[in-house]
């Protein structure tokens, strides 16, 4: 693990390392083998407002598919998760960024967000997108600002409604 290659990054080394005014003993970790999947898949199942009921087999494959990040505590526990969909090359989605109750408050969602911002300038992606119901805020401290020109935008979602 190395910072060459993005594995086992330390939060309290990086130069976004000052959340809310401390600085964060948390591990950050690009190695998929850190994650600890039993309660990943617990807490966007069970928890997150966008992917309640998502299946073990989907929340495996979106992370086997995908650029994860994790935050761990001091005592290896890890504390929050998010992930990155991306083409390398022109585009960087944000997803599934979720922290642990017990850890919130702490700037954990706000270093997330750094960190996915300088994992897209360290691919030379110029955009990066994210959707969020309620952590505006938590997303402007990294740089992120309403999607300009949302007329642009369309989808298709055939999920059913969340709260």
């Amino acid at each position: 693990m190395t910072a060459a290659t993005g594995r086992g990054l330390d939060v309290s080394l990086s130069r976004r390392r000052r959340q809310s005014g401390r600085v964060s003993d948390y591990r950050l970790s690009e190695d998929p083998d850190d994650l600890d999947l039993d309660r990943v898949v617990r807490w966007i199942s069970t928890d997150a407002y966008w992917a309640k009921g998502r299946t073990r087999e989907v929340i495996e494959r979106s992370f086997a598919n995908s650029f994860p990040v994790g935050l761990f505590a001091h005592d290896g526990t890890q504390a929050a998760v998010a992930r990155i969909v991306s083409d390398r090359a022109t585009f960087v989605w944000l997803c599934d960024v979720y922290v642990d109750r017990d850890h919130r408050g702490r700037g954990l969602g706000t270093t997330l967000a750094n960190w996915a911002v300088d994992w897209a300038q360290r691919q030379g992606v110029k955009r990066v997108v994210l959707a969020t119901v309620d952590a505006h805020g938590v997303y402007a401290k990294a740089g992120f600002t309403p999607v300009g020109h949302p007329e642009r935008w369309m989808e298709i979602d055939t999920r059913p409604p969340f709260n």
